[in-house]
């Protein structure tokens, strides 16, 4: 197709959205042609301003980067998605390529070799930050079952047993069960560590 590689932004700080536009609009065969601050809103921005690339972070109102990613691999599959976050964790980067992203840099990445990512994801290719795909190698899969999971993301407020187990229509001892195993599978010794644990890997 001719003419410049058509770009969505979608990130929740409107000067991170400001800096990475400037940037990238610097390149002759790149154009930003809308913003967006939710994760909800990717889908229908992107086929609005007919955008080939959506560079998406990920910790976003509404639904995160990678659930948009997976929103507009379900419907608008001739667009590609580009993961361009802070948070550089190997389960983020296996959540997002298995969600239909081709690519994953963080947000240190030279200007240079960004509009690179953003032209080779648009050629089909996949582009991986090598750090962290060498890091998501060595760290191994996800532990945690969906219902161990979604225990540690109720856990990550500090809410008592007895509020996450009203809030995800579990017993209270069904809730402590999870929650012991999810301790024992990242090697920590309280609920709020494997929490913690689980978040900065990037497994909830």
């Amino acid at each position: 197709m001719s003419g410049p590689i058509r770009l969505l932004l979608a990130d929740d700080q409107a000067l991170v959205r400001g800096a990475l536009a400037a940037l990238l609009g610097l390149e002759p065969d790149l154009e930003v042609v809308a913003q967006v601050g939710r994760g909800d809103e990717v889908v229908a921005a992107a086929r609005d301003s007919g955008a080939q690339v959506c560079l998406l972070d990920i910790e976003m109102p509404g639904i995160d980067g990678i659930d948009a990613a997976a929103a507009v691999h379900a419907e608008l599959p001739d667009v590609h998605s580009l993961i361009v976050t802070t948070f550089g964790r190997p389960g983020y980067l296996r959540r997002a390529i298995a969600a239909g992203a081709s690519g994953f840099v963080v947000k240190d990445t030279p200007a240079a070799e960004l509009a690179d990512a953003v032209r080779r994801v648009h050629a089909g290719l996949r582009v991986i930050d090598p750090m962290l795909a060498t890091e998501s190698l060595t760290s191994g899969d996800n532990p945690l079952t969906p219902r161990e999971s979604e225990v540690l993301r109720a856990a990550l407020s500090g809410a008592t047993v007895a509020t996450i187990a009203a809030e995800i229509h579990l017993s209270a001892g069904t809730v402590r069960n999870h929650l012991s195993s999810a301790i024992g599978k990242t090697g920590t010794a309280t609920r709020a560590e494997a929490a913690h644990v689980a978040r900065e890997r990037g497994w909830i």
